[in-house]
């Protein structure tokens, strides 16, 4: 297991990068409150498509856009929350009050799901909120991560925070499951629940997270400008644009367990287990992936997991049966371990600590973007063509991104390491 640290001697000699560093305290603090966090809104995540496509009788293209809305219509906002926390300085208390704000408003979201009963513009004004407060947190917390955390032991705590916030995207369905077989499918009560575990994340928060920046991470002087352009920097730039290209080319995990539900019809009480598979290949991953890519660079992984994404498309284009189900969820799995965490490890380093949120929340925001593009135009050709002829243009669109990104993407396996954005000339030019 990770163990948190606690005075640690700031005189010791630096070790090899993945060579027996163990993850900061605040790492695993903010680990346990993602996981509350995640079963709360993944119980919400795991019954909606279900609420709005079968319960309402939204159309995929409906559905597509509030996927997309979902995921990235409050995207101008993730720069606020970056924004607002590299303002307070860089020892940690804003960021954590930032977040805070987030976590609180995404639980607070659960309520407006409960009160909006079936009408469209209440179940909008409740997945934006949710948005909302997803947005607000998500750059301050991983900036507290990136600040907490050695650089060159970024891949290992991404990977363990991740694994720990899908240990409750894991166990969100199951008690999204329990809740609906209890209430013979009452989505209300789901609601309720939901609502309370969130809160539950937010008082984790307050209590076990420290707001400041360890010692042993000393806390360089701000350089206001610098905080201003962060994609002033070539190789920041790149990242952006190749997570972005990839983003686009993305449908959303909702479509694509819809895509197995209607192939095996499963009935609406079983359809929140399907998650299930993606999250424990993404649980058991996590942590073997970030330790890799510290290992041998963070561009391949990233790459390669889209790969397997790609891979899980084509899969669903075979004949339905179990088998392509599970070989699904398996692909999924590896895309997330093999992506998220290490995507925020890669571009961290580049940025200065004094901007590190705020050019988090940019990389963050340009993802989320593409996603909502992503999201609503794969709604559209489903709506127009159908789910196979659409899925296929998916697959050959994701190819093209890869094949792209692969391009894009700057090699930055000598300055990982290093930190604080501060970069020699010869590598500036390597970039």
């Amino acid at each position: 297991m990770y163990l948190a640290t606690t005075g640690r001697r700031t005189d010791a000699q630096p070790r090899p990068a993945g060579v027996g560093l163990r993850v900061p305290g605040t790492v695993v603090a903010l680990g346990a409150v993602s996981l509350v966090t995640d079963v709360s809104s993944e119980m919400v995540t795991a019954v909606l498509p279900l609420y709005l496509v079968l319960g309402l009788g939204l159309s995929p293209l409906q559905f597509g856009f509030l996927d997309g809305l979902f995921n990235g219509a409050t995207a101008l906002v993730r720069l606020l929350g970056g924004r607002l926390a590299d303002r307070g300085g860089q020892g940690g208390g804003r960021h954590k009050a930032v977040a805070g704000a987030g976590y609180l408003l995404s639980a607070l979201s659960r309520l407006g799901l409960l009160l909006a009963g079936g009408a469209a513009g209440g179940i909008a004004a409740a997945i934006a909120t949710d948005r909302l407060g997803k947005g607000v947190r998500t750059a301050p917390r991983d900036a507290l991560i990136t600040l907490s955390t050695p650089p060159q032991a970024l891949g290992r705590a991404f990977g363990v925070h991740r694994a720990m916030d899908t240990t409750g995207a894991l166990l969100g369905p199951l008690v999204a499951f329990a809740v609906l077989w209890v209430t013979a499918d009452a989505y209300d009560a789901v609601f309720v629940v939901s609502f309370a575990t969130g809160l539950l994340g937010v008082l984790l928060l307050v209590l076990f997270v420290p707001a400041g920046v360890p010692e042993a991470l000393p806390v360089p002087k701000p350089r206001t400008a610098v905080r201003t352009k962060v994609l002033a920097d070539p190789a920041f730039r790149r990242v952006v644009c190749a997570a972005a290209l990839l983003g686009a080319a993305t449908i959303g995990d909702s479509f694509l367990y819809l895509l197995l539900q209607r192939g095996l019809d499963l009935t609406p009480a079983l359809f929140p287990l399907l998650p299930l598979g993606a999250a424990a290949g993404y649980l058991l991953l996590a942590v073997p992936a970030g330790r890799l890519a510290d290992r041998i660079g963070r561009r391949a992984p990233l790459l390669y997991g889209h790969g397997a994404l790609l891979a899980a498309y084509l899969v669903l284009l075979l004949p339905m049966g179990w088998p392509t189900v599970v070989l699904t969820l398996v692909l999924l799995g590896v895309f997330y371990a093999t992506t998220d965490g290490v995507l925020m490890a890669l571009a961290g380093p580049v940025l200065p600590r004094e901007g590190r949120a705020g050019g988090l929340a940019v990389l963050q925001t340009g993802q989320a973007l593409a996603r909502l593009c992503g999201a609503a135009g794969f709604g559209a050709a489903w709506t127009w063509w159908g789910p196979r002829p659409a899925l296929a243009v998916a697959a050959v669109l994701l190819a093209a991104a890869v094949a792209a990104a692969w391009r894009i993407l700057p090699d930055l396996r000598g300055t990982e390491g290093h930190g604080d954005g501060e970069r020699s000339e010869n590598e500036e030019e390597r970039a």
